[in-house]
C-alpha cells in the first residue's frame, strides 16, 4: 500500500513538472509570438504602409510635364482614380463584394479566425483557396511593391497584413473600409483604378448606378483583372460575373427571380477609356518618365528625408524645351501623310499573302511576344492548345486611321492586321541648344507602344552617307573632287547601286544623288576606321562597326542620335547633347535638378558648314527635290533620303539654320515592305512629314523660325565651294530633278 502511495506522489510529481513545463512553454510561445508581432508593428521586417494615402488622398500629387511656352503636356499620377464617398456605392457592389470577398465581413475585427484555421485543411488537401479578409485585402493595396513574390517574403508581408488589418479596424468603420477599399482596388487594363473609374470605363455610369450584373461584372474581375477582363475574355468574365450573383443570391442579397434575370443578361459593354496615351506627345511622355527616373537615380536627388522622388506621387514640376504647337504639327504632318501612304500599302498586300514561306515565322513571334500568349502560359497552357486558340475568333479594338474600330475576329488575324501597319517616328530640335521641339514616337500610343525615336533602332541607309563625305572633307578633299562613280570590289565588298551622272562624279553631286559607288569609292581612301570614329563623336550610340559597307548606313541608329548627329553639322561642328528637360522643381517651387547637355567639338567648322552647303544640293535638285517642287519650300533647307534593303526603312533627316528634324517609316518587320522604290524610298515615304510639318512652323508667327540662309562659321570660308568656278569642272551642267533615292540599299 505504502509502495502505491509512493508511486503516486511520483505520478503526481511528473504530472506538475510536466504541466510546469507545458505552461512555461506556451507562455515562451505567446512572449515570441507577441515579440514576433511587437517586431513587425515597430518595422523591424520592413516599413509597414501607412494611412495618410487614405486620410489624405490630395497627398498624392499629380507632377506635370510642362512645355517651353508654359503649356502642361501631360501628368503622372499614381492611379486614374477619383475617389467616391460611401453613400455614392451602389448597394449592388457592396452585396457583391461582401458575399464573394468576405461573408463575415460585419462580424470579424479584421482577421477571420475561423476561415483562416480553415483554409489551411482545404490547402492541405489540394483545394487552394484564399482566406483573405476585404480588410487584409485593402492593407494589401497599401503596401507599394504589391504582393510578394518570393515565399518568405511573402509570409512576412502576411502577417504584416494582419498587424494592418487591426490597425484599420481599430481606426475606421466598416463602411469606411469598403469605401477606401473600392477607392484603391485595381481594375487591370486601361489603367483603372478605383470603382468611379472603372464604372466609367466598362459602363459609362457612375458607381451609385452600376446595377446588379454589372456590380457582379466589376468585383468578380478583382480575382483577376486580366484572366476575367471582359473585354480581353468575354466568356471567363461572364462566368465569372454570374458565380458573384450566385453569391449575391446565396448570402440572400437578391431573389431567384433577380439572380436569374441578372444571370440571362449579355456584359452590356460601354467602354469609354481614359488612359495615360491621350493627348499630346504620350510617346515623348513616357520616355521622360524614366529618362527622369535615370537621372534622379545616377545623381543621388532624394526627398529632403533621403528617400526616392515619386513622379506619381510628389507633385513635381517638370520643365520641358517641347513646344506645344510644334508637337501638335509635328502630330498633324504624320497623320496627314500617314494615312495616304497606309492606304496605298495596304492597297499593295491586298491579293498577296505577306506571311507565305519563311515570313510565316513573323506571326508566331508576334504571338509569342503578345499578353494574350503569356496570359495562356502561365495558366498552364501548351503551345498546341494557345495555338488553337488563336484561332478563335474574339471581340477587339483595331486601331484605323478614322478612330478605334470595335471588332470580332481571330488573335491571329489581328496580329496579320497589326503588322500591315506602318510605323513612323519623327523628332525635331534646335541644333545650337539640343533643345528637342517635338516628339512623336509612334503612330497610337495606345495600341503600339514602343517608342521609336529613342528606343528603337532601324537601319539607317543613306542618311549615314553624309558621315563618310565629312570624314573626306576633313582631311581636305573639295567637294568638287570627282571620283569613279561605277561599280568595283574592294577586298570582297562590291555594293550594288546605278551609275547617275556619269564618270567620275563630283562628291557634292555624289553626295546629291545618293551615289553608292562614289559613297564606297571615298570610304575606300578615307577608312572605314575613321568614318566609325566621326560617327560615334557626332552621338551616334548604337553600334557601328569599322567596316566599309557603314558608308551606306549598314548599321542601325535611333533617330533621336541621327538628329543629334546631323545637329553637329548645322552647329558649325559641335555636338550638343539633345535635351528632353530643362528643370524641375519640388512641389513648393524648389529646383531639383537642371540639365547640363554635353557639348563635343565633333568636327572642323569649315568642314561642317560645306557639308550643310552639300546637304542643301541634295533639295535643290537631288534626291529630295520634291520639298521645292510639290510642298513649295524654296528657302534654304538641306536633307538627306534614305532607303534601305527592299524599301524595310524610309528615312529623311531635314536640317534648317534653326531646326533639325529626322523622320523614319517603315512596318514593325523589316520583312514586310513596300514592292517598289517609288512608294517606299525616303523621298516618299518619309521626307513629306518632314516638309508638311516645317510648312506648319513657317505658317505660325509666334514661333519665330526665320526663313534665312545658314551661317558661315567665324572668319570665312578658305575653301571653294561652287564648283562652277573650276573651268574643268565635270558634271557642272544642271541635271533635271531627281526624286527618288536609287541607291539600292
Amino acid at each position: 500500500m505504502k509502495r502505491e502511495t509512493k508511486q503516486d506522489q511520483l505520478t503526481s510529481e511528473d504530472v506538475r513538472r510536466y504541466t510546469g513545463n507545458f505552461w512555461k512553454f506556451l507562455i515562451f510561445l505567446v512572449a515570441l509570438g507577441f515579440l514576433f508581432i511587437l517586431s513587425i508593428r515597430i518595422g523591424l521586417f520592413g516599413k509597414l504602409p501607412t494611412f495618410s494615402d487614405l486620410e489624405n488622398p490630395k497627398s498624392n500629387l499629380a507632377s506635370e510635364v510642362i512645355t517651353s511656352d508654359d503649356r502642361v503636356l501631360g501628368t503622372y499620377y499614381i492611379q486614374n482614380r477619383s475617389n467616391v464617398k460611401y453613400s455614392e456605392l451602389s448597394p449592388f457592389l457592396i452585396q457583391a463584394l461582401v458575399s464573394t470577398e468576405d461573408k463575415r465581413f460585419y462580424s470579424h475585427s479584421g482577421i477571420d479566425y475561423k476561415r483562416t484555421i480553415t483554409i489551411i485543411f482545404y490547402n492541405l488537401t489540394g483545394r487552394k483557396q484564399g482566406a483573405s479578409t476585404i480588410t487584409q485585402q485593402l492593407a494589401l493595396n497599401l503596401f507599394s511593391d504589391g504582393r510578394a513574390k518570393n515565399t518568405l517574403k511573402r509570409i512576412i508581408q502576411k502577417f504584416q497584413e494582419w498587424v494592418t488589418a487591426v490597425r484599420l479596424e481599430r481606426n475606421y468603420t466598416k463602411e469606411e473600409i469598403i469605401t477606401m477599399y473600392f477607392n484603391t482596388v485595381d481594375f487591370g487594363a486601361y489603367n483603372t483604378f478605383g470603382i468611379k473609374s472603372a464604372a466609367r470605363t466598362y459602363f459609362n455610369t457612375t458607381p451609385d448606378k452600376l446595377t446588379a450584373e454589372q456590380a457582379a461584372l466589376l468585383v468578380g474581375m478583382l480575382k483577376g483583372p486580366g484572366v476575367y477582363s471582359p473585354v480581353r475574355y468575354p466568356q471567363n468574365a461572364l462566368n465569372r460575373r454570374n458565380s458573384v450573383l450566385a453569391n449575391m443570391y446565396a448570402s440572400n442579397f437578391i431573389s431567384a427571380e433577380e439572380k436569374s434575370a441578372a444571370t440571362e443578361k449579355p456584359l452590356g459593354l460601354k467602354l469609354k477609356i481614359s488612359n495615360y496615351g491621350e493627348g499630346l506627345a504620350p510617346y515623348f511622355r513616357a520616355v521622360l518618365k524614366e529618362e527622369i527616373k535615370k537621372e534622379f537615380k545616377k545623381l543621388s536627388i532624394t526627398r529632403p528625408d533621403g528617400t526616392p522622388y515619386d513622379l506619381d506621387r510628389d507633385g513635381l514640376k517638370i520643365y520641358t524645351t517641347v513646344n506645344y504647337a510644334m508637337q501638335q504639327y509635328a502630330e498633324e504632318a504624320q497623320r496627314e501623310w500617314m494615312q495616304d501612304l497606309q492606304r496605298t500599302f495596304t492597297q499593295q498586300w491586298k491579293h498577296n499573302n505577306p506571311f507565305k514561306g519563311d515570313k510565316a515565322k513573323l506571326l508566331i513571334s508576334g504571338m509569342k511576344r503578345s499578353d494574350r500568349y503569356r496570359v495562356m502560359k502561365d495558366d498552364g497552357k501548351s503551345d498546341a492548345e494557345i495555338r488553337k486558340a488563336f484561332d478563335v475568333k474574339v471581340p477587339m479594338t483595331l486601331f484605323t486611321w478614322k478612330g478605334n474600330v470595335d471588332t470580332v475576329m481571330t488573335p491571329m488575324d489581328s496580329i496579320k492586321y497589326n503588322k500591315l501597319f506602318l510605323r513612323n517616328a519623327m523628332m525635331s530640335m534646335e541644333p545650337k541648344t539640343g533643345h528637342i521641339k517635338a516628339w512623336v514616337g509612334g503612330i497610337n500610343f495606345e495600341h503600339f507602344k514602343y517608342d521609336q525615336v529613342k528606343m528603337g533602332t532601324r537601319q539607317v541607309g543613306s542618311t549615314a552617307k553624309p558621315f563618310t563625305y565629312a570624314v573626306a572633307i576633313d582631311n581636305g578633299y573639295s567637294p568638287c573632287y570627282t571620283v569613279p562613280n561605277y561599280q568595283q570590289d574592294y577586298n570582297g565588298w562590291s555594293p550594288r547601286g546605278t551609275a547617275e551622272g556619269g564618270n567620275p562624279i563630283a562628291l557634292s553631286k555624289g553626295l546629291a544623288m545618293s551615289q553608292n559607288f562614289a559613297t564606297a569609292y571615298l570610304i575606300n581612301e578615307v577608312g572605314a576606321d575613321a568614318v566609325a570614329s566621326l560617327t560615334k563623336k557626332m552621338g551616334i550610340t548604337s553600334e557601328v562597326p569599322s567596316y566599309p559597307s557603314i558608308a551606306l548606313g549598314s548599321y542601325e541608329a535611333s533617330v533621336y542620335d541621327m538628329v543629334g548627329a546631323y545637329s553637329a553639322f548645322v552647329n558649325h561642328g559641335t555636338w550638343v547633347e539633345p535635351t528632353m528637360i530643362l528643370r524641375i522643381e519640388d512641389k513648393n517651387g524648389t529646383p531639383i535638378y537642371e540639365k547640363a547637355p554635353k557639348v563635343v567639338k565633333a568636327l572642323n567648322s569649315e568642314t561642317a558648314y560645306i557639308m550643310v552647303d552639300m546637304l542643301k544640293k541634295v533639295v535643290n535638285g537631288g534626291t529630295a527635290s520634291r520639298i521645292q517642287w510639290k510642298f513649295g519650300l524654296r528657302n534654304p533647307i538641306g536633307g538627306k533620303t534614305g532607303t534601305t534593303n527592299d524599301n524595310s526603312d524610309a528615312w529623311f533627316m531635314g536640317i534648317t539654320p534653326e531646326l533639325v528634324s529626322g523622320v523614319w517609316t517603315g512596318a514593325e518587320d523589316r520583312g514586310i515592305s513596300f514592292y517598289s522604290m517609288s512608294a517606299g524610298q525616303g523621298a516618299n515615304a518619309a521626307m513629306p512629314i518632314f516638309a508638311l510639318y516645317m510648312k506648319k512652323v513657317y505658317a505660325d508667327p509666334k514661333l519665330k523660325y526665320s526663313k534665312g540662309d545658314f551661317e558661315l562659321p567665324e572668319g570665312g570660308l578658305t575653301r571653294t565651294i561652287d564648283c562652277n568656278k573650276y573651268s574643268n569642272f565635270q558634271g557642272a551642267t544642271p541635271e533635271p530633278p531627281l526624286d527618288d533615292d536609287r541607291l539600292g540599299f
